[in-house]
């Protein structure tokens, strides 16, 4: 009678042994990522991801003529050098940034302001204010000058043709952004970027997967080998 209670008891052990081993919970798998492609994601996204939207803001300038329209991010907007009338502190080919004046700004001398000129067509010009007048109807206008032009420019500027002021300047950046706005500055700047990213996307995803699948194959042979020892155990 105790020999049979005995073995009832071992039994129930055992079966309470094995329930537990194969309900054993299998651990969620991580999902680790590789650090190299998840590098070149972020970098795509710091450097990219800026320089397409200034282009995009530079192209619209393009088709732009009044400051009404001017389009801008946050009241700054880039614009692109193209002549070295600023030159050595403005360069050919610089990116610059200009801001747009607080309402009431009072414009002084050396300032250094981006209007509309005169001419057909409203290019926008960035000049140094040499001198303050007003003109005949007593109203300010403002002489401006190209640090490297040996005179004022010939026609004044009023504050409503002024669209910002000089903020900052990214050395040949300008030429970049132009670069962007051609057929092999789209398919080096904009294409190929985009598909190397598709392909760090599907890299990644496989790498994941593989990962997902040998660590769950690691704990489920591990699970297997928990059960032969407590069937070993009980025989």
């Amino acid at each position: 009678m105790e020999n049979k209670e005995m073995n009832e008891k071992n039994k129930s052990s055992a079966e309470t042994e094995n329930r537990t081993a194969s309900e054993a919970p299998i651990k969620k798998v991580s999902k680790k990522s590789d650090p190299v492609l998840s590098a070149m994601g972020v970098i795509f996204c710091i450097i990219l991801v800026p320089i397409l939207v200034m282009n995009i803001v530079l192209i619209v300038q393009s088709f732009t003529s009044d400051n009404s329209t001017l389009p801008n991010i946050g009241g700054k907007f880039p614009l692109m050098v193209q002549s070295g009338s600023m030159s050595p502190m403005i360069e050919t080919g610089d990116l610059i940034i200009v801001s747009t004046p607080e309402k009431g700004y009072e414009y002084k001398v050396q300032d250094i302001i981006t209007f509309w000129d005169d001419e057909p067509g409203g290019a926008l010009v960035t000049h140094r204010i040499a001198e303050i007048t007003k003109d005949d109807q007593g109203v300010t206008a403002y002489r401006t000058k190209g640090d490297a032009n040996s005179a004022q420019d010939a026609d004044p500027v009023y504050e409503k043709d002024i669209v910002g002021i000089y903020d900052m300047r990214i050395p040949h950046l300008g030429d970049v952004a132009l670069f962007m706005q051609t057929v092999p500055g789209l398919i080096v700047c904009v294409v190929l970027p985009l598909a190397l990213f598709v392909v760090y996307d599907v890299i990644r995803r496989r790498n994941l997967s593989k990962a997902e699948q040998e660590e769950t194959a690691a704990l489920l042979a591990e699970l297997e080998k928990l059960r032969a020892e407590q069937n070993t155990k009980n025989e």
